[in-house]
């Protein structure tokens, strides 16, 4: 190390994984306290015994060292015989390219497109729109692939099966109906599942059956139904939400969350697909919101997604479901944390709430938004949570403590929908202002400005793979 860093201050470290894990032995070094980040990169891979090329983030105190040590602690009232604990985190390898242009418009539908969302293995695109339809679209070629008609009404909500051949699409008419991706047909008969809306759908985790068979529906109606999607039949209905239910996430350790105008999240023990199974089924209700919950998002989200898409780096047949289950399953337990799944919900009363799946306690209430949050949504990572709001504004929070961390501001209208890179440094966002803005979070600032759209921006999805953005909006355009 240099001369100046041998003169510096020195304080007592030691390094801790952010997954709390127990620390490497012999971890504990007298560092100076001028140490920048590229000294303790090559300090962690040395103890790590890891590649020289491994890149990592560095925190403490909550707080991401971007320079050096010193420019990260309060050392004058620090007590210096305290030993100064540095988390470390991995960082994504692969380095994902900020979004620059829109590279194709996919005209099409007939109204306005609703949701958008990326296959999980990043080949294929798919939207619904309130034209009825559900469409297809071929990512290589940018080119319509079917179009998938069957709905009578809105069609309002649509979810991939994990293992990225199915979707299923729920309407303003309540029926749902399940489409073949590489034909476009649909599978099995429609299900006429609720008696008013459909407004969100979810699959059961592959790593819990990776036959990927069951979806679970919520609705306008109060209720949330499972269905076998090869039979087209319900297999469980969980009815003790007394208002509309806004939003479902289908968890990786056997339970549902479920957020509701009722001002509650319920969480449900679902790992039992049987129709004459009699047990109790409602594990807590989280209450603390004063008004309608709109939205959840789940830290497991992005591996319960990607958590079945096989790499050739990963060396196994896409067919074996045995070793793909495997995977998937060693890719969930290795984000999932003792604690449990972390949910955070958005509301009309303007906060959000950070919840463990195990505790009927919050982890933390945010407050700072000046008007009702319509989306939020862990990072990749699960180290940071982005709300978006009708206040024009997208605020940062720290993903296990709730922690308010950054506004963005740029927007000049509601901010309807995020979405992260997979790699977690950058995030995408889509306005009634009729923008998509690209934001760098390691500066916490405006990367890029994405105009095109000609009227407000409703659906906004990062690939998976990190290589595009699809936004779709009241201008009936599909744009990449």
């Amino acid at each position: 190390m240099e001369d100046n860093i041998i003169s510096s201050q020195r304080v007592l470290t030691r390094f801790v994984p952010d997954s709390g894990e127990e620390p490497v032995e012999n971890n504990m070094l007298d560092l100076p306290t001028n140490v920048t980040v590229e000294h303790l990169t090559v300090i962690c891979n040395s103890l790590l015994k890891q590649d020289d090329s491994t890149r990592y983030v560095f925190y403490v105190d909550e707080k991401e060292i971007t320079k050096s040590l010193d420019a990260t602690l309060d050392f004058e009232n620090r007590n210096t015989e305290k030993i100064v604990e540095i988390v470390y985190q991995q960082q994504a390898v692969f380095r994902v390219r900020p979004v620059t242009r829109c590279t194709s418009s996919l005209p099409g539908h007939s109204e306005a497109v609703i949701s958008v969302a990326f296959s999980p293995d990043s080949k294929h695109l798919a939207s619904g729109s309130g034209d009825t339809t559900v469409r297809f679209w071929d990512i290589l070629t940018q080119t319509p692939s079917h179009t998938c008609r069957g709905h009578k009404n809105w069609v309002l909500c649509i979810a991939w099966s994990p293992d990225s051949t199915r979707v299923a699409s729920g309407c303003k008419n309540g029926v749902i109906r399940v489409w073949d991706v590489e034909t476009g047909q649909p599978i099995g008969n429609q299900i006429n599942a609720h008696k008013a809306w459909v407004t969100a759908i979810s699959w059961e985790p592959y790593h819990s059956n990776p036959e990927c068979r069951y979806f679970a529906s919520s609705s306008k109606d109060a209720s949330i139904k499972i269905w076998d999607a090869v039979l087209g039949q319900i297999v469980r209905q969980l009815s003790s939400h007394t208002s509309s239910v806004t939003a479902l996430k289908w968890g990786g350790t056997g339970h549902l969350y479920s957020a509701s105008q009722d001002r509650t999240i319920k969480v449900w023990k679902v790992d039992d697909h049987s129709v004459f199974s009699s047990k109790e089924v409602t594990l807590r209700t989280l209450q603390g919101h004063a008004h309608w919950v709109n939205t959840l998002a789940l830290s497991t989200d992005y591996v319960l997604r990607t958590s079945a898409v096989v790499t050739p780096a990963d060396n196994i047949d896409p067919n074996d479901k045995v070793k793909r289950r495997e995977l998937a399953l060693s890719r969930f337990n290795a984000v999932h944390s003792p604690r449990g799944e972390l949910l955070v919900s958005g509301s009309d009363d303007f906060t959000l709430f950070l919840w463990s799946s195990n505790e009927n306690k919050p982890i933390a209430r945010m407050t700072g938004h000046q008007q009702l949050i319509n989306h939020v949504l862990f990072s990749p990572d699960a180290r940071t949570i982005a709300s978006a709001s009708f206040d024009k504004s997208i605020k940062l929070w720290h993903g296990t403590t709730g922690k308010f961390i950054a506004t963005l501001r740029g927007h000049v209208q509601a901010v309807y929908m995020v979405a992260w890179s997979a790699d977690s440094r950058l995030m995408v966002s889509g306005s009634a202002d009729s923008t998509l803005k690209v934001w760098n979070m390691k500066t916490k600032k405006l990367e890029q400005d994405l105009p095109g759209h000609a009227d407000e921006v409703f659906a906004v999805d990062w690939s998976p793979d990190g290589q595009r953005v699809g936004s779709g909006g009241k201008d009936k355009v599909l744009r990449l």
